[in-house]
């Protein structure tokens, strides 16, 4: 491995952005976090000294450029609207041409399992195929063909790196929050189902050290590769650890696929998860030796730690906000 340049996180406000800059804070590098807004960028890397704010708009390669100005990588995790996924490759290829023009010479995406569409064996490793059944997949292929066709174009080095579903402490975008919010509130938890077909699930904490490592290991790139969660766990496990800590019994309200379709009729966002639920009923299960084999045993947090720090965090944002 060797001693990498300044990062940029693209997108950064999220918690995988979040939990890379940490890492890479940890790792006393400086980095830089772009985004649309200052101020949020500002609520979450404010207080970092090695963190460096720019705000830009990601329609303009002009704008892109000067926000990789003299960045060695650039980690994209740049989000968009549920209902507007055609947008992922149409903001790609803005991006590609915006890093070409800053000389940036690494960019790693991080991807998702859509790509994939319906797993053919579990668990699921890069060689299989990429046939996705679902417009997300479709628009989520599209986005990553353009990433890895760049690689070894104009001294850029390309990398996928592909997450399952994730959760953590303070994390709101996951289909989890529901549960930690109920058992901390001792209220009915909001899931989408079925919730008893085991799922795999990230630790958010566990992903910044992983993509910190990936700058510095040249050898990954002109790739997809892998990262695992620490085995599975259905959902209703989850819930049933999760309000057993907080000292209550298990309150569960589950959307299945027939009442997603009828929220659907009123929630445009609802309606897109009728599309994935394959994913609940079928998950895609991921295998990452190809990942150990290049960087090494990877510290990943069981999931009976992970609840309990996660359920901690929502605990104690319900007495802040009392």
């Amino acid at each position: 491995m060797e001693n990498a340049g300044k990062v940029g996180l693209f997108g950064a406000a999220g918690a995988i952005g979040k939990s890379i800059a940490g890492a890479l804070s940890a790792a006393g590098r400086d980095y830089r976090v772009v985004g649309r807004s200052r101020e949020s960028l500002a609520a979450a890397f404010g207080q970092d000294p090695h963190a460096e704010i720019v705000t830009w708009n990601p329609d303009e390669p002009a704008s892109i450029a000067a926000a990789a100005a003299n960045l060695q990588t650039v980690i994209y995790l740049v989000g968009v609207p549920y209902h507007q996924f055609e947008l992922h490759p149409q903001l790609m290829e803005k991006t590609l041409a915006g890093l070409t023009a800053a000389g940036v010479e690494r960019l790693i995406l991080i991807g998702t399992v859509y790509p994939y569409g319906r797993a053919r064996s579990l668990p699921v490793t890069e060689d299989h195929p990429r046939e996705p059944h679902t417009f997300k997949g479709q628009m989520r292929l599209a986005q990553e063909k353009l990433v890895l066709e760049a690689h070894g174009r104009n001294g850029l080095s390309t990398l996928v790196l592909r997450l399952p579903d994730f959760y953590g402490p303070g994390v709101e975008r996951s289909m989890l929050a529901g549960v930690f919010d109920g058992a901390a509130r001792g209220t009915r938890a909001q899931m989408v189902g079925p919730i008893d077909v085991p799922h795999e699930f990230v630790f958010v904490p566990d992903v910044g050290p992983v993509v910190e490592t990936l700058t510095r290991t040249p050898e990954a790139y002109g790739r997809w590769l892998h990262l695992a969660g620490p085995g599975t766990i259905t959902q209703r496990e989850v819930a049933a650890k999760a309000y057993a800590l907080a000292g209550r019994a298990p309150r569960l309200m589950v959307a299945g696929k027939p009442m997603l379709r009828v929220l659907g009729l009123f929630n445009p966002i609802m309606r897109e998860l009728v599309e994935m639920n394959y994913l609940m009923s079928d998950p895609v299960v991921l295998d990452d030796s190809a990942l150990q084999g290049l960087i090494g045993p990877i510290s990943k947090t069981p999931y009976d730690e992970g609840i309990r720090l996660t359920l901690a965090t929502a605990q104690a944002a319900l007495k802040v906000t009392a």
